[in-house]
């Protein structure tokens, strides 16, 4: 079948009906690159070091016009001279890198003070931070309505900032299905809080003209778009560069870290939006996060720009991890655990170079990966099978569960004698848990590879994310999420090294809602304060009791049916009989011996030692 080209008039219409679709601010859909590489990275490959792609990318777009030329042999890849090991070869221990991080990991702040939500939130958005915003949010609505806009407005000052934000986690809480059902007075949508915070129209004012960059300055930077200067995150770099510096400055990371795409969705028609097949949110602008595998605290992160270029040569998915370890700033030793869109060969000895360890999933196309099939994993291999080569620092293995599994590591040793248990289905068709070999790489990426997906989980229970016509506030709000959830981490990891116990996040939201709502004026109750100590568990009065006054059970319960525990045991409260109530309870105070109900209406073990204590007087 004879292909068919194009016309002139033909290539003519297409670039004018290219040219002429819309535009949106900030950018258009003809800003994203729509290239090969491009549409490659939308599916989670990276041209650069994906063999099959490299191949693909360098045929010729159209025919020669010589006529097709004669088809060359395909000469086979070359092959390690090395066959793969299986289990009954041992492997020899990786050199381990000293780990020697800059700091002590942690929360870098001193442990010695205590910080209330809104302390460690105001780490992040500090006076320079809220200045920033407040002179900027000012200059946009002074262009608008130099412009010709009508719309209400007055300065905002760092309380009115603040005053908003309180507004804006919120939203997170309740999560409305608009935000101006906030502040309507009906019977079914009223809410008191709002409305004792600042008016409706004044949230929705700053709302409209909230503003990161100076407008001066965006103005001069729109007029290179096109040329080399051209900036498309210069509407997001001033608050950005602060929330990163406040990441870096108040937590230093744990040894193992992961680092995996974030995406904050949207359908904003900019250059910057992607798609990605395999996420729960497709469509929106990408991150790219480095996080600590122990807390899901959002160390570092870069927004991705949608540039197939990349500054070293090596790909994008090798840019992205070195970018986010800023080795001087950590230190080494660190162990980096990423998938099979940033695993390669050439990221891994590079990492390995300058005492990083590395470990990951790896797709068996990319440059580097051993191609000899010299006892290689049979098509029918049972679970747990494995295979291995070793090359220099690097491992690689392939592993049978489900399916084939294959990593790469610079910090493991193919096999240790660790397994897991799995489901099989034996001969008579029943189903049981058997003892399935695990090799070491695969057992510590599933263990330490959820650093990001922990952080995401954080954020997206109480997000604030809402619908915006502009698509930098989009990104704003996801800031606002960050800065939110790293707070309540540094607040969870100081409560456990004081051997406390921390608060749950939306106690922690709730909190700080409050607390921003009263800042620039007196709290006429503590209201913040108030809702923390009403939150702490009941066991908290109970350390108040005298020594060895503590409820346990009246009878042990460890080896009884499950349907019985309730009920197990019960006798009749002694403060309930005091009072000629017959209640029976499945508690007792452990030191005075005596039954007593610990239940949300009657809290019989408080008022008894009460009694008790007032009689003694």
């Amino acid at each position: 079948m004879a292909k068919k080209y194009m016309s002139l008039s033909d290539v003519v219409e297409e670039i004018f009906r290219s040219e002429s679709e819309g535009e949106s601010e900030g950018g258009s859909e003809a800003e994203s690159i729509d290239s090969f590489v491009e549409d490659a990275f939308a599916l989670g490959e990276d041209v650069t070091v994906d063999m099959t792609l490299v191949r693909r990318s360098k045929r010729p777009c159209s025919p020669s016009p010589r006529g097709a030329p004669k088809k060359r042999p395909s000469e086979p890849e070359p092959e390690s001279e090395e066959g793969w090991h299986d289990m009954a070869d041992e492997d020899e221990e990786p050199h381990q890198f000293p780990f020697c991080p800059r700091r002590t990991p942690g929360v870098q702040l001193d442990f010695h003070q205590d910080y209330s939500p809104l302390d460690l939130f105001r780490l992040f958005f500090t006076k320079d931070v809220l200045k920033l915003l407040c002179d900027n949010t000012n200059g946009n609505a002074a262009r608008k309505h130099a412009l010709g806009l009508h719309t209400p407005w007055s300065d905002v000052d760092a309380e009115d900032m603040l005053q908003y934000l309180s507004i804006v986690l919120y939203l997170g809480l309740v999560k409305p299905s608009a935000a101006r059902d906030l502040w309507r007075k009906d019977r079914l949508h009223k809410h008191p809080f709002p409305c004792s915070v600042m008016p409706g129209y004044r949230y929705e004012a700053i709302g409209a003209f909230i503003h990161m960059s100076d407008t001066t300055a965006d103005a001069i930077n729109d007029q290179l778009k096109g040329q080399a200067g051209y900036d498309g995150l210069f509407r997001l770099k001033p608050l950005q560069d602060q929330i990163l510096t406040a990441c870096r400055a108040y937590y230093h990371p744990h040894r193992n870290l992961a680092i995996d795409e974030r995406m904050v969705a949207s359908k904003a028609r900019h250059g910057m939006k992607q798609y990605l097949k395999d996420k729960p949110t497709k469509w929106g602008f990408k991150l790219f996060v480095l996080a600590d595998s122990k807390t899901g605290y959002t160390c570092d992160f870069s927004v991705y720009q949608g540039k197939a270029l990349t500054p070293s040569g090596n790909g994008l998915s090798f840019d992205a991890v070195v970018n986010l370890l800023r080795v001087p700033y950590l230190g080494t030793g660190y162990h980096v655990f990423v998938d099979n869109f940033y695993t390669s060969t050439a990221l891994f000895r590079h990492l390995h170079r300058i005492h990083y360890g590395a470990c990951g999933t790896i797709r068996e196309n990319r440059i580097g990966f051993p191609k000899t099939k010299v006892n290689s994993l049979p098509k029918k291999a049972v679970r747990g099978d494995m295979r291995w080569i070793r090359d220099g620092p690097l491992l690689y293995v392939k592993w049978k569960d489900t399916r084939e599994v294959s990593m790469c590591s610079s910090i493991h040793k193919a096999y240790s004698g660790k397994s897991v248990l799995r489901r099989a289905r034996n001969p008579d068709g029943t189903w049981a848990r058997r003892a399935v070999t695990i090799p070491e790489p695969v057992l510590e990426y599933n263990k330490y590879m959820g650093g990001v997906d922990l952080s995401d989980a954080l954020i997206k229970y109480f997000s604030v994310t809402q619908k915006c016509r502009r698509w930098y506030k989009k990104l704003f709000l996801h800031f606002v999420d960050i800065a939110v959830v790293n707070s309540y981490i540094l607040h969870k990891e100081m409560a456990l090294e004081k051997q406390h116990k921390p608060i749950t996040q939306k106690l922690f939201r709730e909190t700080l809602c409050l607390q921003l709502a009263d800042c620039g004026k007196e709290s006429p109750e503590g209201e913040g304060e108030m809702v923390m100590a009403a939150a702490q568990p009941q066991e908290a009065a109970m350390e108040q009791r005298p020594e060895g006054c503590f409820p346990v059970a009246v009878t042990d319960v460890s080896n009884t049916d499950p349907r019985e525990k309730a009920t197990k045991g019960r006798k009749y409260c002694v403060h309930c009989l005091s009072l000629k109530r017959r209640n029976k309870t499945i508690y007792k105070c452990r030191s005075c011996d005596v039954p007593l109900c610990i239940i949300a209406d009657r809290l019989c073990f408080t008022e008894w030692h009460d009694l008790r204590s007032r009689q003694a007087l």
